[in-house]
């Protein structure tokens, strides 16, 4: 027996589909899944070419693909994918899956930008300059209103990474709020001293293939992980699950998950909803640092400390 817990305990479901394989199989298992578990998520979509196979060249620096630590580009990527952009045309996604895309927004989910090429934005997105971060940003945006008919309102950056130019991008670009981030709780983001008015809700929890100590890691001992980190109840979590062709051949491994979080007390829902209940003007400051997390090769961004705490409380 469960008890209920005190206060309303929230999971924000975000779907990070990074590759056209992803959207084409990996979205309609998983968009059906949540909806016989009534779990709302949050789906954010790479619009552009799909250019898995460039990887390959760089097989062993997986830094600069923002993998997990234990993951092969395969499983990170599909085994399909690291053919697109090498032997075989790079897929648009956006114009080949926009029907899949569109009947997830019919079905109630938030969907959000997950920018335009996933893996260029990975690979080259710390040392780009403002002209490359706006190019890219657009061409996302482009995309997103041509499948949607709207502007997108949720911005989460691949492989969370990022830099000055494209943080103050999703301000100036009417973006409502982003997900760009690792941290503990939703802040405005400052970046060297610059308030960027467009509120972070950073992804709180690892992810499952962070959670692995192996390159064959049992599927369940990864939920049971992640459940336990679940287990003390809080009131708000967000987490990132990056939807995968393989998810199709075992879709009760997210049911399973699902179903752990229910019986802990969490409603499943969307950062959209996150966002409706907070006010924004309110969200504390917090610096945005660079650094790593167990688990996952390469730089991303991080909540920092407050701004200014330690001005305010002098050791």
């Amino acid at each position: 027996m469960h008890n209920t817990p005190p206060v309303k305990a929230r999971i924000a479901l975000k779907i990070d589909v990074a590759t056209y394989r992803a959207a084409f199989q990996g979205v309609p298992v998983l968009a059906d899944i949540l909806r016989r578990h009534r779990a709302g998520a949050s789906f954010v979509f790479a619009l552009g070419p799909d250019h898995s196979g460039r990887t390959l060249s760089q097989a062993f620096r997986p830094q600069l693909h923002g993998r997990a630590a234990y993951s092969s580009l395969a499983e990170h990527f599909g085994a399909r994918s690291l053919f697109y952009g090498s032997l075989l045309p790079a897929p648009n996604t956006g114009r080949r899956c926009a029907e899949i895309m569109r009947n997830v927004c019919y079905a109630g989910f938030e969907v959000g930008l997950h920018g335009w090429d996933a893996l260029q934005w990975t690979m080259e997105v710390e040392t780009a300059d403002a002209r490359w971060s706006e190019t890219q940003l657009d061409r996302g945006i482009d995309a997103f209103e041509k499948v949607f008919a709207a502007r997108p309102k949720l911005h989460a950056a691949p492989a969370w990474r990022s830099n000055p130019h494209s943080l103050r991008l999703t301000q100036r670009q009417g973006f409502a709020y982003a997900s760009d981030t690792r941290g503990r709780h939703p802040f405005m983001p400052v970046w060297n001293g610059e308030i960027v008015r467009c509120p972070q809700f950073p992804t709180t929890l690892p992810t499952l293939d962070e959670l692995a100590d192996s390159a064959r890691p049992d599927p369940q001992v990864l939920r049971d992980r992640l459940l336990a980190l679940t287990a003390k109840i809080s009131p708000l979590h967000v987490f990132s699950l990056r939807a995968n062709p393989d998810i199709a051949k075992h879709p009760e491994k997210i049911e399973e998950l699902l179903t752990g979080w229910r019986e802990q007390g969490y409603e499943i829902t969307s950062i959209q909803s996150i966002a409706a209940s907070l006010d924004m003007d309110k969200l504390p400051r917090h610096e945005i640092m660079v650094g790593t997390v167990p688990g996952r090769c390469g730089n991303l961004l991080l909540q920092g400390e407050e701004f200014l705490s330690a001005w305010r409380n002098p050791s």
